[in-house]
């Protein structure tokens, strides 16, 4: 019922920035936890960053001080700017999103996934 797409990703040198955004569209009540994550082939996904509805924000180490997560709850959208890049950056990042269809059912969605490559 409810559809997160991302878009943003691309090629970027070392150095460079992009910004990633994903909008969630659908029947939803209310959204929750925004969140970010990262996968390269044959490994786990890695959260790295998460917001709040209320706006409170945690990064992981690898990315604290060049990373930020921000949302727009109007819009029913979360975005990552990334700056610094770095070639260990490089993976497909996802959108995760928890919502409420109603005022006591939550679920969880994922977006489909957008490449990021840095390399010079």
């Amino acid at each position: 019922q409810v559809q997160l797409v991302e878009s943003g990703g691309g090629l970027v040198q070392p150095g460079g920035s992009l910004r990633l955004s994903c909008a969630a569209s659908g029947s939803i009540f209310s959204i929750y936890d925004m969140r970010w994550y990262r996968q390269t082939p044959g490994k786990q996904r890695e959260l790295v960053a998460a917001i709040s509805s209320g706006g409170r924000t945690n990064y992981a180490d690898s990315v604290k001080g060049r990373f930020t997560i921000s949302r727009d709850n109007a819009k029913n959208t979360v975005y990552l700017r990334m700056n610094n890049l770095k070639p260990e950056d490089t993976a497909v990042y996802y959108c995760n999103a928890d919502y409420g269809l109603s005022s006591s059912t939550n679920f969880s969605s994922w977006g489909q996934g957008t490449q990021v490559t840095v390399s010079s």
